[in-house]
């Protein structure tokens, strides 16, 4: 007994080693993301948090002022504008976008002919900057010479100031975004619906399934998943939406001026920056930030929640 016992006990030492070497490999390999996560956002984050709680206007130190800033977020009427356009861009935006996707993907997901061509061209718009895209919407929303009013009045309807109107200016946006994003959703929907093994498709048309059951009951369920990442991606997207308004409705790259008219464009993001970068409100701007943080965290809880009861997981 004795004997066997001294045998384990020098496996035991050199398994421990070897844990501890993999170890220290592991951490070696994962050690670039840590400082970066250190330097770059576990600094920067605690930093934001404490210039929530403070005066800031990066020019002189930080003054200590408590909840100051989050009780006149309470009270700030751009701020509940900015909160509501915020909440209506992604209530327009993400079933839209998720919905088209679906749709586009399933029709390049069958044997037609030119198939490659029609991927690249929806995809193309992802790759393109902002301002191009501005250039592209001008060209169609501009009053006095945009391609839209020029329907409308061969239609004999009145010509509509699409980016100047506080009605249609969210719903517009959303349209362009739509348009912009909808490639790369598209790309995620093609790769969920290569998944879906044919057998199943065969088997439903054998049970005299059509299309449109085949869809609802054999591809809906197995894309779930892939489903669930396009809202959770869409979501957060749209809640930092930022460039496209500030490039489509400011004027001459005045950020102050953009978010109108009459702020029925300004969203969280535009506000955080314009207080932020522009009055150099940097702790207002902070608070914000994190109010903006702890919206999307809870809508994400709420995602991660609801998602058992209807994304499908093979068993």
């Amino acid at each position: 007994m004795p004997k066997l016992v001294d045998r384990v006990k020098p496996l035991k030492n050199r398994r421990r080693k070897k844990l501890s070497a993999e170890g220290r490999w592991g951490f070696l390999m994962v050690s670039p993301y840590l400082i970066q996560f250190v330097v770059f956002l576990s600094f920067p984050l605690a930093a934001s948090l404490y210039f929530s709680f403070s005066k800031y206007d990066m020019l002189n130190a930080p003054k200590w002022i408590g909840v100051e800033n989050y009780t006149t977020l309470i009270q700030d009427p751009v701020f509940h504008k900015a909160l509501w356009n915020t909440f209506y861009f992604t209530i327009l935006f993400v079933p839209a976008q998720t919905i088209l996707a679906l749709v586009l993907a399933v029709a390049l997901n069958q044997s037609l002919k030119g198939l490659k061509f029609f991927r690249i061209a929806h995809f193309i718009p992802v790759i393109c900057s902002w301002t191009v895209v501005l250039y592209v919407a001008d060209a169609i929303l501009n009053p006095r010479f945009g391609l839209a009013n020029t329907i409308l009045a061969k239609l004999g309807s009145n010509p509509q100031a699409w980016l100047g109107d506080e009605a249609l200016i969210i719903p517009v946006l959303v349209a362009v975004a739509v348009w912009k994003g909808v490639g790369y959703m598209m790309i995620i929907f093609l790769a969920g619906l290569q998944n879906v093994p044919e057998d199943l498709y065969e088997a439903a048309e054998i049970e005299g399934a059509g299309v449109w059951k085949k869809f609802r009951h054999v591809t809906v369920p197995l894309i779930s998943g892939t489903t669930f990442l396009v809202l959770v991606l869409t979501t957060i997207t749209t809640f930092q939406s930022f460039e496209q308004i500030y490039v489509m409705t400011s004027h001459l790259g005045d950020v102050t001026s953009a978010g109108g008219p009459n702020n029925a464009s300004m969203v969280l993001m535009l506000y955080l920056f314009q207080q932020g970068f522009s009055f150099l409100k940097m702790g207002y701007a902070s608070a914000i930030a994190w109010v903006l943080f702890i919206i999307l965290f809870g809508i994400t809880m709420i995602q991660l929640k609801l998602q058992k009861k209807w994304v499908y997981y093979e068993k």
